[in-house]
Order: structure tokens, then C-alpha cells, then sequence
């Protein structure tokens, strides 16, 4: 039986100087493909173009109807579109070709005058000729007539499955690669795209799969749209003499680019371009696949994430490609939005766009679902984490997403650089000696401090040695907007980038190194439950803790919350069995290394054994102060200084003088009226401390002061080697019982301390500026302003009665069973 539709396209073919062919798709592949070619269709992206553009937005150019007919036969014949898509195109321009044309007289006089318009005459071809035979046959009945094929349309028109486009499930997302040339069929392939490969190279820079996925997931998750965004934030909150400058400062490459973004703020656009990175997404994805880099089902994948993070931003079309028109014009550093009819009128109008669906009706819930699991799926593995906690400080990690590569000998370089010159980290000490900047005491610490301070619980500003800064108490006071997030992130972030600078050295232990971005992972898991509280967390301590040397980083936190993209909401949330980077010490544990005081920095973390590098300047200072020289002087000092230390000296050979003042002031005349040696120099200065009674060297258990010691060597020897695990416990242990004998507060004990540290200091011209510094520390300590200078003040004293407010959540140190906090 004959198909009225073939035979009347066949027909029509004549008018295209065709012989007539019952069945036009069925010609030679070779000499279809070289016809195309000629047509100037070389892919089946230009051939959905020419397709698209055959129907137009309004009334159809006949000419081009025509030329329609002839590039689906051409295509079907060269395999590029299936049978099923290849008739509903054809079913769907007889359809156009018969509601505009009531016969094949008014269809074929349509034709000869758009003929004319392009300049044709009668005898170029044999166009005439043939209108003519189709004439003759319509009189004579024969053939498919018009009224033949009208009412056979009609019927057709019926059908509701006639599909124009990929409709099979999962494919939905490449029809917004229209927005650079439609999909008529999936999957894609080289027919699509030849030189896929060359235009990766030329421009992307891409030359293999690895860097492709890594283009692919900076898009999703970063792409220009940050930079922009991020520029746009700060530019609508600066003054206009600002923005100039803004401008002024800018790379001469960049200066268009700043002229666009600001001549947008300033007349009210919508700061809005994330669709220029989906768009391109999509575009990627498909030349990935077309170049044999990518499986069909990673590209559609891919390219089903695109149009779900256009879902989560857009409402319809048009908002889509308007934001897409920004962003070309920031990119191009040129207006376009003016071109927005030029551009785009086809896709958003035509009444066979791939667009006419609404945009909300893109992706099925399957397909969303499917998409996401891909997604999550290429940032499981652990060190994505850290790229993503690590990006916020430096943007050029957002490009390492994806399978690790090898790290550039130049990037190595620089890694160790920064390793060695700012942290002093070295890769002969170890994977382990990254375990130093993992600090949850600190964050305990934190935590405390914001629980106490929304409670009104803060140590008073008023101490024995005077009054922080009113910016430092202020700073304090500030912190209980941060009693509802876990300050565990404002640590970890900079651990996580240390973390990555140590990856890119390529100089440790790389499953080592894995093994700490899985206990990160697992960290953060258990204190935050989903990208939204980390970030919002991360803001919060952001705000509150400001580094003074770099500008806060609130913006850029803030914009990976906002964002859909950010590759922190497709991190692998789930929590596993909690390890952490390096040991959380019991609350007693830092309480007792707290005791060090402002003879050091603060101790936030448990001590470890260092390498030899570090080892030399800390025997250094163990010689030059104690004069110790190994693991058994060091054991014997710290019993004496916990049993009797520089207080029994006090007790002894200066306590008794202040029963005898006459005495005393002998002892000094004597001293002062002959040459003394520097062990006399010494007791004359010290006898003169005990008959001014500075600092209240006679009336103050200077006890403390041996204790801070004492916490302060064994430190040391635990980081030497000297005491072992075991042995620093006993050391703490005897410290922290020693003080709870002692005293029953901070300030009680910061009172003798500072005693200790005053009546024992030795002769030298500095000695006012080191009181005035150690003064202003102990202000510090137990005030907490500034929050981290110590950690006194969210500590309760050995032995004293609790008295700070339970944080609200988990983040903090494990107390003692007798403890109820």
C-alpha cells in the first residue's frame, strides 16, 4: 500500500530537481552526506537549526519549508535522524504547508514568488518545469492530491505522541543545548560534532577526559558566575567615587568587563548570569560526548544537572536566556541584552522550538534524582571536601574537581614553599605533623565563650591587672550570636587548607593524607547535618572572628550558600563512624594544659612528638632556660619544681626576712655597699622585692608559678620525645591537683603566677616591658578578650565548682564523668 505522505513528499522533491523516488531517504549515504555538506549542514546540530528555522516566528518562509523537505530526506538518508523522528517532521511541515496553503495552486505561486525574491528566473533550473508536472497531476487526479493530503494531515494532527524532539526518558536535559544548537537526536555522537576534539582545544583548553570532567564540575559548581557575583556584591555596597576606583584598578583585558557589570548595577539589571555556566554545561557535555571522552550516560547525567540547577533559579525560558545574555555581555565585556530579539526570538517563539514546553516541565522527578546521584557520586570521595572548604580562600581549587591529576611541578613548588614559610611544616616530620593544626580545644573554647556570653555569664572585664580594650570586650560580647552554630568550621577550614597545600606537595603520604580528608569528612558530618548549617556557621565565626591580616571572607561564604551549584551542596553528607584529624583531649586534660598560662601561647590541642628540624630549637630553649640535656634531668626537674620548685626556695631563703625587717635591711646595706657577684646581684634584687613586697610577693601563694612551668617543660618533653604518653598524663595530672590544692579560681591563681613570674624574673633592662606585656596577657586570659588569646575564661578552675552554660550542641570536649556540664 502506498503511504500518501512519502509519496507526496516524493512529489515535492521534484520541485528541488529530485527524480521522482518513492522513497527519498533511501538514497546512497555518500552522496547524501556530501549534499548536505554542500548545503552548508555539516552536523545534525545545524541540521535542528535549519529545521527550527524553517517555520520561523510568524509566517513561514515557503522557500525554506521547501528546503526542509529536502535536508529530512537527505538526513534520513544519511542515517542522522530514526525513521519514527525523521516522519513526525515530515508529518509536522505537511501540516504547516496545508494550514497555510488551501491548495497546491496558492502552495506553488507562494513558492515561484519567494523564488523571485532571491533572484531566480525562468530557464536557471528546472524549478518551472516542475511545478508545471505538479500541476498537471493535481488536475488530472493523479498522484497524492491536495485535498488527498489535506484530510490524511488532519487525521494525523490528532496524534498527541508526535514527537519533534528527544523525549525518551532521561534526555529531557539536552534540549537546552539549543541554546547553541538543538538536539534532534540522542545519543550523541561523532555525526554530531566531527571536531569536537579541535573546538575542546581551541577553546576550552581541554585536551582529555580528565580535564574535561574538571571543566564540567567547575561549571556546576563555580564557573564565572562566581567571580561575577562576588564583584557585584561588593560594587552595589561601594560609594560611586568607589566603584571608579574599582574600575581604575582593574587589568586593562578587564576593563570592559568592569564597564558592563557597572553600567548593569547602575541601571537597576538584575544581577543575575548563572545560566551562561549551565547553558555552557550542557554544551560541554554534549562535545564531551561527541568527542568519545564522556559515556552517553556521564554526558546526560551532566547535562540533566544543568537544566536541574536552571530549575532551581529560572521560571520560564525567557528569564533563561535573558540571564544567559548577561553573562555573554561580562564574558565579551559588550552589551548584549539589546540583541536579546536577534538572539533568541527563534528558540523562545517558534512554534517548533525544543523551548515551547514549559521550562518547569524540563526534568522529571526521575531524572532529577538520577542527575543528582551522578553528581554526588564524582564528589564522593573525601578530598572534595577539602577542595571545597579549601576554594573559599583560594578560587583556583574550584578547577580540581573531578578524578585526581597530577599537581604541576610549578603548583608542587609553591606548595612546599608555603608549607615550610608560613606554617614551618616539613615533609620529613610526617603526615602526623598535621595533627598540630587540628585544634577542638579551640573550638571548644569557642563554643563555651558564645554559650556563656547568651547566657550574660562572660568573666568580668575588671581584673587585678586592668581592663581589656573595649574592642576586645566588645568582640567578646559579640560572640553570643554564635551560640547556635558549632565553631568546629571557623578551625577546620584552615586545617583543610593546610591539608591541601600538603596534597599538592605531593610530599607526604597520599593515603595518609586521604585517610585525614576522610576524618574531616566524617568530622563535620557529625556537627553539621547538611551544606546549609556548615555555611551558615562558617559566616557566623567568619563575622565574629575576623583575621585582621586578610579581609573576611563573608561574601564568599555566603555566595556558596546562595548558590545551587556549590559543590557544598553535593558533597557526600553522610555520616560514617567519627574519627578526627587528630585527638580531642578531655576537658581536664586541656584544663590542666591551660595551667601553662601566658608563659606560652595557648595549648589547643594535644602535643606530639616533633621532628628533629623542631626538636633543635626546643632543646635549644630547654638548655638555655633550665639547662636540662635529656629525658631523666627533665623528669627529675619537673618533680622537683611539682614537690618543691622555686617556692621553697621563697619559703627558705627569703620568707623569713619578712619576720625581721631589721634584718633585712642589713642584709641589703651590706649587699649594696660591696662588689657583688651575679649570684649576690641576684639575692640583693630579690631581697628588695621581699621589703617592697612588689607584686605581692610575701602575701601570694606563688605555687602557680611553679605549676605553668612545670605544664609548660613537660609540653616541651612530651613534643621531644622525652616523656612518653603515659608520663605527660602524670605530669598534668599532679599540675592540675597541685593548683586545685593551691587556689579556687582563674584570678587567684593568675595573681600568683604573676607574682612567681615577677619575684624570680632575673636582672635586665626589659624587665618593665616584660611585666607590662605579661600583665596585658593575663588581662586577656581571664577576661577573654581578645576570645583567643587563652582559654581561662571558658575553663572552670581544678576543682572549683562549674559555673559555664552547656553549649547548644555537640562540639565540645568530653568533661569527666563527675562532671555535670
Amino acid at each position: 500500500m502506498v503511504d500518501p505522505l512519502y509519496a507526496w513528499w516524493a512529489q515535492q522533491l521534484v520541485l528541488c530537481d529530485w527524480a521522482f523516488e518513492p522513497e527519498p531517504d533511501t538514497i546512497e549515504v555518500r552522496a547524501a552526506s556530501a549534499r548536505l555538506q554542500a548545503l552548508g549542514v555539516s552536523d545534525r546540530g545545524e541540521l535542528g537549526w535549519r529545521l527550527v528555522e524553517a517555520f520561523g516566528t510568524g509566517t513561514a518562509d515557503p522557500a525554506r519549508l521547501l528546503a526542509a523537505l529536502e535536508l529530512l530526506a537527505l538526513a534520513g538518508s544519511a542515517g542522522w535522524l530514526s525513521e519514527s523522528r525523521l516522519r513526525n517532521w515530515l508529518v509536522r511541515l505537511t501540516d504547516e504547508i496545508t494550514r497555510q496553503y488551501p491548495n497546491l495552486e496558492s502552495w506553488l505561486g507562494a513558492l515561484r514568488h519567494a523564488k523571485s525574491a532571491e533572484g531566480w528566473v525562468r530557464g536557471d533550473d528546472g524549478f518551472w518545469e516542475a511545478c508545471e508536472a505538479l500541476a498537471v497531476l493535481e488536475r488530472d487526479g493523479e498522484g497524492v492530491t491536495w485535498d488527498t493530503l489535506t484530510e490524511w494531515v488532519a487525521l494525523q494532527r490528532q496524534d498527541k505522541s508526535l514527537s519533534l524532539w528527544p523525549d525518551a526518558p532521561h534526555a529531557h536535559g539536552w534540549r537546552l543545548r539549543a541554546a547553541f544548537a538543538p538536539v534532534v537526536e540522542v545519543p550523541p555522537g561523532e555525526v554530531d560534532w566531527p571536531d569536537a576534539k579541535e573546538w575542546l582545544w581551541r577553546y576550552w583548553q581541554i585536551d582529555d577526559r580528565a580535564g574535561l570532567v574538571q571543566s564540567l564540575l567547575w561549571l556546576a559548581g563555580y564557573g564565572h558566575r562566581q567571580g561575577w557575583d562576588l564583584d557585584a556584591t561588593r560594587l552595589l555596597a561601594a560609594s560611586g567615587d568607589e566603584r571608579q576606583a574599582w574600575l581604575d584598578g582593574l587589568a586593562s583585558a578587564e576593563r570592559d568587563y568592569g564597564r558592563v557589570l557597572l553600567a548593569f548595577i547602575e541601571r537597576g539589571e538584575p544581577l543575575e548570569w548563572a545560566a551562561w555556566d549551565w547553558l555552557r554545561l550542557v554544551d560541554l557535555a554534549w562535545a564531551g560526548a561527541c568527542a568519545g571522552w564522556l559515556d552517553v550516560t556521564e554526558a546526560r547525567d551532566f547535562a540533566s544537572h544543568g537544566a536541574d540547577l536552571v530549575l532551581r533559579r529560572y521560571s520560564d525560558w525567557s528569564a533563561l536566556a535573558r540571564a544567559y545574555q548577561r553573562g555573554c555581555s561580562l564574558f565579551e565585556g559588550q552589551d548584549r541584552l539589546p540583541d536579546m530579539q536577534r538572539d533568541w526570538n527563534l528558540l523562545l517563539n517558534s512554534p517548533v522550538s525544543p523551548w515551547r514546553a514549559p521550562l518547569q516541565q524540563l526534568l522529571s522527578e526521575e531524572e532529577r534524582e538520577s542527575s543528582r546521584r551522578s553528581i554526588l557520586a564524582w564528589r564522593r570521595p573525601p578530598r572534595h571536601w577539602v577542595l571545597a572548604l579549601a576554594s573559599v580562600r583560594e578560587p583556583e581549587f574550584g578547577m580540581r574537581q573531578g578524578p585526581p591529576v597530577a599537581v604541576a611541578v610549578e603548583r608542587r613548588g609553591e606548595a612546599l614553599r608555603y608549607l615550610d614559610e608560613t606554617l614551618g611544616l616539613h615533609p620529613d616530620e610526617g603526615v602526623e605533623a598535621l595533627a598540630r593544626y587540628w585544634l577542638p580545644a579551640q573550638a571548644h573554647h569557642l563554643n563555651q565563650l558564645a554559650a556563656d556570653a547568651a547566657h550574660g555569664a562572660l568573666p568580668a572585664a575588671t581584673t587585678p591587672f586592668g581592663r581589656p580594650e573595649a574592642e576586645d570586650r566588645e568582640s567578646l560580647v559579640a560572640l553570643k550570636q554564635g551560640s547556635r552554630h558549632a565553631a568546629t568550621i571557623h578551625m577546620a577550614e584552615k586545617y583543610a587548607f593546610y591539608l591541601q597545600m600538603a596534597m599538592d606537595s605531593e610530599a607526604f603520604d597520599g593515603e595518609a593524607l586521604e585517610a585525614l580528608a576522610e576524618a574531616l569528612r566524617g568530622t563535620l558530618c557529625r556537627f553539621y547535618p547538611d551544606a546549609r548549617r556548615l555555611l551558615e556557621a562558617w559566616s557566623q565565626w567568619e563575622r565574629l572572628l575576623p583575621e585582621g591580616e586578610h579581609p573576611p571572607l563573608i561574601n564568599e561564604i555566603r555566595w556558596h550558600l546562595d548558590d545551587p551549584g556549590s559543590p557544598f551542596h553535593w558533597l557526600d553528607w553522610h555520616s560514617s563512624q567519627w574519627r578526627e584529624p587528630g585527638p580531642r583531649p578531655t576537658l581536664s586534660r586541656f584544663t590542666a594544659m591551660a595551667l601553662v598560662g601566658p608563659l606560652n601561647s595557648a595549648a589547643w590541642s594535644e602535643p606530639h612528638v616533633e621532628s628533629e628540624r623542631e626538636a633543635v630549637s626546643i632543646r635549644e630553649w630547654i638548655d638555655g632556660h633550665y639547662g636540662l640535656h635529656g629525658e631523666a634531668e627533665l623528669h627529675e626537674f619537673l618533680d622537683f619544681l611539682l614537690e618543691a620548685g622555686d617556692r621553697q626556695e621563697y619559703q627558705i631563703n627569703y620568707a623569713p626576712y619578712t619576720l625581721n625587717t631589721q634584718r633585712l635591711a642589713s642584709e641589703i646595706a651590706m649587699l649594696e655597699s660591696g662588689d657583688c657577684s651575679e649570684e649576690d646581684r641576684t639575692h640583693l634584687l630579690r631581697l628588695q622585692r621581699v621589703r617592697d613586697n612588689t607584686d605581692g610577693c610575701n602575701e601570694l601563694d606563688m605555687t602557680a608559678w611553679d605549676v605553668a612551668q612545670a605544664v609548660d617543660l613537660a609540653i616541651a618533653g612530651r613534643q621531644l620525645g622525652w616523656l612518653d604518653g603515659t608520663a605527660f598524663s602524670r605530669v598534668l595530672e599532679r599540675a592540675h591537683a597541685l593548683a586545685a590544692e593551691h587556689y579556687g579560681s582563674w584570678e587567684a591563681y593568675a595573681r600568683g603566677l604573676y607574682a612567681g613570674f615577677s619575684f624570680f624574673m632575673g636582672e635586665t633592662s626589659e624587665r618593665k616591658s616584660f611585666l607590662d606585656g605579661f600583665r596585658q596577657a593575663l588581662v586577656a586570659w581571664l577576661s577573654g578578650a581578645p576570645p583567643l588569646a587563652g582559654p581561662w575564661a571558658s575553663l572552670d578552675f581544678p576543682g572549683a565548682r562549674p559555673r559555664h552554660w552547656a553549649p547548644m550542641h555537640i562540639d565540645t570536649l568530653p568533661g569527666d564523668v563527675k562532671t555535670l556540664h
